[in-house]
């Protein structure tokens, strides 16, 4: 009975383990970038890890991650829809393919933005033009479906790119407008629970980020004018700061500790405010020290790390917004954080480097180049996918190409 319990309690631990090391949604479970796996190489070999597979059938769009339960699920295009894909994550198989709107036309490419997010047994995305659907993991059967025009919503110039939020019963969306920037549906149903009335910006690219602050859970969201708290129990605004956007808006934002840090590209900068117990809100600095463009930010040990147009991938100071140093050897474009390391993708070229996630100064262990480019991809168009690392495998994205590779020490 004692050996019984042991290995209850190991096979328990496993299997806790494995699902911490999922990535069930856009910038990970906490929506920060921070990958929690440990054990995972911290210097890569010559040309870059070993590459695990290829699928080329993905079709146009910038979609990252979503992985889950050994599932990886992105969103694509086929014949003249968006469609959400599942693929086997060990293995590159496709799994299903399930048409869900009209592809978003643009000329800085067509196709999806936006990420997936999986909950539970059902996976949920939002197309290019405002289609939100909920569909089962197991075979893509659809399980409810509905429109941001429903609400409201006015598709912003480069097509919805927000990655839904899944948060206890309820979807979070961003359908903007008149009748309310954020909206709350069941995430059963899609029946309407809350729409932010006292909230009407308009949306932009940016998705939501749930927090408890001072007891209390909230919604903060940016959009070009302000960023804000929306209560999450009622859709009530509890604060807001302005915010002078231009052209888009996209980076999502970072709360730590009672302050919120936010950033855009087009000459913005960022600006960090504290909120107080009672929601009032006080600006700490508004700077140009980081000017990220939609590559992302990410928060680890009070320091901030990105791209910032002008100085490159740059560290700077949470609390003070001071740049601790800049490096611009490398492309501009996204990153993600896992056990010390930052993953750098260059848009120009897809090159990834592996680089410390330290003050200390930009330091890189390794790099790789994508073996195969898009052939489909806008000529205006980059390498806009954001990575993901879960359960040992490093993912990336050129449109129709999707790479997976064995990231994990050995």
């Amino acid at each position: 009975m004692k050996s019984l319990k042991i290995l209850t309690i190991t096979l328990f631990l496993a299997a806790s383990s494995l699902e911490a090391a999922d990535w069930p949604s856009w910038r990970g479970p906490n929506r920060n970038d921070i990958s929690q796996e440990t054990g995972l190489l911290q210097v890569w070999p010559e040309g870059g890890p070993t590459q695990v597979w290829q699928y080329s059938n993905a079709g146009l769009g910038y979609s990252s991650f979503a992985v889950a339960d050994g599932r990886l699920f992105t969103l694509g295009t086929r014949g003249e829809a968006e469609i959400l894909l599942a693929i086997d994550a060990d293995s590159g198989k496709e799994l299903w393919a399930v048409e869900l709107s009209p592809i978003l036309s643009n000329g800085w490419g067509n196709g999806p933005r936006g990420t997936p997010t999986v909950d539970g047994n059902n996976v949920y995305a939002l197309t290019g033009p405002g289609t939100l659907v909920c569909l089962s993991v197991k075979d893509g059967k659809q399980v409810w479906t509905t429109s941001m025009d429903k609400f409201g919503g006015r598709r912003p110039g480069w097509g919805y790119t927000e990655s839904v939020l899944i948060d206890g019963d309820n979807v979070i969306c961003t359908p903007g407008g008149g009748q309310g920037t954020v909206l709350a549906l069941n995430k059963k149903t899609g029946a309407k629970v809350w729409q932010s009335a006292e909230f009407t910006d308009g949306a932009q690219y940016a998705s939501v980020v749930p927090v408890n602050h001072a007891g209390q859970r909230q919604y903060i969201q940016l959009t070009q004018q302000h960023v804000a708290g929306i209560d999450a129990s009622s859709g009530k605004l509890l604060w807001k700061s302005p915010f002078p956007g231009r052209t888009a808006v996209v980076p999502t934002p970072i709360y730590s500790d009672g302050k919120v840090y936010v950033t855009s590209g087009y000459g913005v900068g960022c600006k960090l405010v504290q909120v107080g117990a009672d929601n009032g809100v006080q600006e700490v600095y508004f700077n140009q020290t980081m000017k990220n463009h939609h590559g992302g930010v990410l928060l680890k040990d009070g320091y901030l790390y990105g791209y910032s147009d002008g100085p490159g991938w740059i560290c700077q100071d949470f609390k003070t917004g001071e740049m601790i140093w800049n490096n611009k050897t490398h492309g501009k474009g996204s990153v993600t954080y896992a056990d010390g390391k930052l993953y750098c993708v260059a848009e120009g070229d897809g090159s990834v480097v592996l680089a410390d996630a330290s003050p200390e100064g930009w330091k890189i262990s390794g790099k790789l180049t994508l073996p195969a480019q898009s052939q489909i991809r806008s000529p205006r168009g980059r390498v806009w996918s954001h990575p993901v690392v879960a359960n040992g495998k490093l993912y990336l994205r050129d449109q129709e190409h999707i790479f997976c590779y064995d990231v994990k020490a050995k």
